[in-house]
């Protein structure tokens, strides 16, 4: 009983661990990849939204870490995803953003930022120049 125990506390602990699941480098990759944008509403790094990775195939339900299945998403759109499908969150999306964007346009730029390739050297040298992840971010904004 006690290692059923554990056992669950382990898995719960690496559900949760924040930023940690992803090297900095490939999260700063794929935010620089998709145009340090959120994805599904067009957000920006300078509108100073929080971003966060989007699992394509959510990681409940057996999706992976692979950079072809994380998009840059903000707090808002990842938060109210959930675990639905692409084209369902797509169609919500559209319909809250009032300006004219059709779900296949958001599906299709989706699509394309996921097939990109990632620049893991330039991002890798830009924290080495700024010191750190944050300081990378934070010059993104200024630009």
């Amino acid at each position: 009983m006690i290692s059923l125990v554990n056992k669950t506390k382990d898995i719960k602990k690496r559900r949760s661990q924040g930023m940690k699941w992803i090297r900095s480098t490939k999260r700063l990759a794929i935010y620089a990849r998709d145009g340090f944008a959120c994805c599904w509403c067009g957000e920006g790094v300078e509108d100073g939204v929080k971003f966060t990775l989007d699992h394509c195939i959510p990681y409940s339900k057996g999706g992976s870490n692979e950079a072809s299945n994380l998009v840059t998403s903000c707090l808002r759109c990842n938060q109210s995803r959930g675990v639905r499908s692409l084209s369902a969150f797509g169609r919500s999306v559209a319909s809250y953003l009032n300006h004219g964007v059709k779900s296949v346009d958001i599906l299709s730029h989706v699509r394309r930022c996921r097939a990109r390739r990632l620049d893991m050297d330039a991002a890798k040298s830009l924290i080495e120049r700024r010191g750190s992840f944050s300081q990378a971010l934070k010059n993104a904004r200024s630009k």
